[in-house]
């Protein structure tokens, strides 16, 4: 397709796939959880429409990813699931949360492995960035604070921005993680 100047959705009689990709927190507080699922509805919006396929791009931790991961799922996204590390499993302190993210991964269209051995801060950066590499428009369910450490929802909205991805932040204002 070289010379062939593509448009952002369909073009030439070639449909291009939109990409959303999602960071997040990992507690989203009660008085949160309502806008924010609003919030990840609108911005998948029409999974199938004019605009071309869906794929969402998630790393399926906890919390926002997970959220995001489901919604796109029920919405017939094609789901892509980036994995930081060759433990990550281990890091899911409950298994209700482990088993949701099986759930979630077994349902997934790719499976995008990183080469970190372990769970770290860098493998976890590294991760975020790939998503905001790899997506159109990037969806940061994110209360505006700093990253509790590298890799957090800030910097991978800093990194995002950096690059020139559309960001869109979902979160109730006044509200403030524990």
């Amino acid at each position: 397709m070289t010379g062939l100047a593509l448009g952002p959705a369909q073009t030439q009689g070639v449909q291009l796939v939109r990409r959303i990709g999602v960071t997040g927190h990992r507690s989203i507080p009660p008085e949160a959880y309502a806008h924010v699922l609003s919030g990840l509805v609108d911005a998948l919006g029409d999974t199938g429409g004019a605009d071309g396929p869906l794929e969402a791009l998630s790393s399926l931790a906890v919390g926002a990813d997970q959220l995001f991961a489901g919604l796109a799922l029920d919405r017939g996204a094609r789901l892509t699931v980036v994995i930081p590390s060759g433990d990550y499993e281990d890091c899911f302190d409950r298994a209700d949360d482990l088993a949701r993210y099986r759930r979630l991964k077994s349902r997934a269209a790719r499976e995008v492995r990183l080469a970190f051995p372990h769970s770290t801060d860098e493998a976890y950066y590294a991760a975020g960035a790939y998503i905001a590499d790899h997506c159109d428009h990037l969806v940061a369910v994110w209360d505006g604070a700093p990253a509790r450490g590298l890799g957090g929802t800030g910097d991978i909205v800093t990194y995002a921005r950096a690059r020139g991805r559309r960001v869109t932040v979902v979160w109730r204002e006044g509200v403030r993680r524990d």
